[in-house]
């Protein structure tokens, strides 16, 4: 059985998911990432679901948690597993690109080169929106494009952790890569 619990975020209504035990997603309402967790689900309270409010609390009320919520990710490929790791490791206020990502992938795995855009689609499959911080992943032009949860949300993510926005340009056309 499947669990969901809506948690209000000053960006509006964000969807939390679990298995019972750990949390399996988290996502806008209303966002291109909703189509990631169709099926049915029970409305409960879980204590994974208050671990990742807390969680939420601090990070919009503009802290770094010091603590992760257990989650589960269904479906990892091990070069999604990679592309996860990576995302985790990027510092809370700030950025890398896709393409900074694919020469990490290429150089864990001992290849000349990988491919950015595979790398955008494993960013972009990501069911564990904010906590694993897809948000941080930006165009090697600074380009603000592939956010699944709107590039509304991605600008007021990366200014709440206090990045400097001059340095980034918004698609004329949301784009997902």
């Amino acid at each position: 059985m499947m669990y969901r619990k809506a948690y209000h975020s000053p960006l509006g209504v964000i969807y939390m998911s679990s298995d019972g035990e750990y949390l399996t997603g988290l996502w806008f309402e209303g966002s291109r990432d909703s189509s990631k967790h169709t099926g049915e689900y029970t409305i409960q309270e879980l204590p994974i679901f208050d671990e990742t409010s807390k969680w939420l609390d601090i990070y919009f009320c503009g802290e770094k948690p010091n603590f992760t919520p257990n989650y589960k990710i269904e479906n990892l490929t091990p070069f999604r597993s990679m592309v996860i790791d990576i995302m985790n490791q990027i510092p809370y206020g700030k950025v890398i690109t896709y393409n900074d990502i694919a020469k990490e992938i290429a150089k864990r795995k001992g290849i000349r080169k990988m491919s950015a855009q595979a790398v955008g689609g494993a960013v972009g499959w990501n069911p564990i929106c904010i906590i694993i911080p897809c948000h941080r992943v930006v165009g090697i032009n600074g380009s603000l494009t592939g956010y699944g949860g709107g590039i509304q949300n991605k600008i007021k993510l990366l200014e709440l952790e206090k990045n400097d926005m001059t340095k980034f340009t918004i698609p004329k056309k949301e784009t997902t890569l």
